[in-house]
């Protein structure tokens, strides 16, 4: 599965945010309410400082929805996991360029290989230009808005402009490539980053914590 267009704002709600002991249910309800994306941040407690879920979760999750599973690694030496989480069900794999550095753009072609769309992540401190000569060869880059680990994050307005860098590459390149941000993405900043060149939002809290889920991701696809 891919996702075919990136004319319109997808929302994915990070399932970081969800309670673990329901996450069927919580995972159909999403669906029900109009998400389009389905966000599964990997922690392994090195890379950051906090753990989750690992592959089993995958598998269990992509039991209860048809939506894109849309897994962000965090965690070191993703590559020697890429194949496990591609076959419990991912449909892309997102990577961070400061644990693969020079191994990123193998480490990308191995997530192609494995059946799965291939997407490369940067923290709020690494600059644009580590990864612009690999943007054309993803099919998704996440920019972090938060350093990653914890859910709950205030928006880190820096990254605005690293947004609209990382949209100019894209865009010159030719290809349909998602570009995503995750990190406190709420109604109001979010407006900020659908301008800089976003198209797909992870949003947690501001999903989770809402009264009407299906309102409030509706709110934050309007342009």
């Amino acid at each position: 599965m891919e996702i075919k267009s990136t004319n319109k704002i997808l929302i994915a709600p990070s399932i970081l945010s969800a309670d673990f002991s329901k996450m069927g249910e919580e995972v159909r309800n999403l669906q029900e309410c109009g998400a389009d994306v389905i966000h599964i941040d990997v922690m392994d407690g090195v890379f950051v400082p906090n753990i989750t879920f690992g592959i089993k979760m995958v598998k269990d999750i992509s039991k209860h929805t048809n939506l894109i599973l849309d897994t962000h690694l965090m965690i070191v030496e993703p590559w020697k996991y890429v194949k496990q989480f591609v076959e419990a069900g991912s449909h892309y794999v997102t990577v961070h360029y400061e644990v693969c550095k020079d191994r990123l753009e193998q480490t990308l072609f191995e997530i192609r290989e494995c059946g799965a769309k291939c997407g490369l992540v940067i923290n709020p401190n690494t600059p644009v230009e580590a990864i612009a000569h690999l943007v054309e060869k993803c099919d998704m880059v996440l920019v972090m808005s938060v350093y990653p680990g914890f859910g709950g994050q205030k928006f880190i307005a820096d990254v605005i402009p690293k947004i609209k860098k990382i949209r100019e590459i894209i865009n010159s390149s030719g290809k349909e490539i998602l570009l995503e941000v995750d990190g406190g993405i709420n109604f109001e900043n979010s407006s900020l980053v659908k301008k800089a060149g976003a198209n797909v939002l992870v949003a947690g809290n501001t999903v989770f914590s809402a009264k009407d889920r299906a309102l409030a991701i509706k709110k934050l696809k309007e342009e």
